[in-house]
């Protein structure tokens, strides 16, 4: 076995973060005392090379979160092909030659997430977002064969400006996912500006935060009858396919 025991998290602002607490309970569980997970929060993803150069043989795999996910791939030797096709990585493994191999995991903690509440009608959806995370949402509907727009402040090719959702657009797409940091603890009262009042009880709506457990975003589609689901699974899941990368 080799001596790599050390694993972490590149990110800003990630005080907060699901995954040093989780994988530092599974090293306890697991009875992998020399195994750490730390949080590298950099104010830029230029940092990323000292981190990683001041003790490289100790790393045996990384995270990569919000806002990071595409700016880090050019500091990566090798990006597996699913990963190259979203444009994203969210996980590193680093291998016995020191080298960094990229991969996605959250288009498969999405898919097997959202999958069980996905009834015959959701075959339409708004992505609220258009950062790395949107990204491996749009690859996963792909494989769903769910047809999708991207919602933003921004005008691009295949977005929707926020201002122009109306109830023929909102009734269209009945499943909206929320890619956006908006309603993230502390700031619980924050929500993307999408005409909730067009919500009913043929929508699914999926946030990718899952703290508050229940955002405002969330508990507006609750109010008209939609189906709801947090991130929470989805981190599990993806979390548990990066431990699966390591140790391949």
């Amino acid at each position: 076995m080799n001596n790599r025991f050390k694993f972490g998290l590149i990110g800003r602002n990630i005080s907060y973060s699901f995954s040093r607490k989780y994988f530092s309970e599974k090293f306890q569980k697991l009875g992998l005392t020399k195994y750490k997970y730390f949080n590298f929060d950099i104010p830029e993803i230029e940092e990323f090379p000292f981190i990683l150069y001041q003790k490289k043989d100790d790393f045996k795999g990384l995270n990569v979160t919000i806002p990071y996910k595409e700016s880090i791939i050019k500091y990566l030797g090798e990006v597996d092909v699913d990963a190259q096709k979203i444009g994203a990585v969210n996980t590193i493994k680093v291998t016995n030659d020191n080298k960094l191999i990229g991969y996605n995991t959250d288009a498969y903690g999405f898919v097997e997430s959202i999958k069980p509440l996905l009834k015959n009608h959701h075959n339409k959806a708004l992505i609220l977002g258009t950062g790395g995370a949107s990204k491996a949402v749009a690859f996963a509907l792909e494989m769903l064969n769910i047809q999708f727009k991207f919602v933003s402040r921004k005008v691009a090719e295949n977005v929707y400006l926020y201002s122009v959702l109306n109830k023929d657009i909102i009734e269209e797409y009945t499943v909206i996912i929320n890619c956006t940091p908006l309603g993230t603890y502390p700031n619980i009262d924050d929500a993307p500006n999408i005409p909730f009042q067009f919500i009913n009880n043929k929508h699914l709506l999926y946030d990718l935060i899952y703290n508050p457990e229940e955002t405002k975003f969330l508990q507006e589609g609750k109010k008209r009858g939609a189906i709801t689901k947090n991130g929470l699974e989805m981190l599990e899941l993806q979390a548990e396919k990066s431990w699966e990368i390591w140790n391949s």
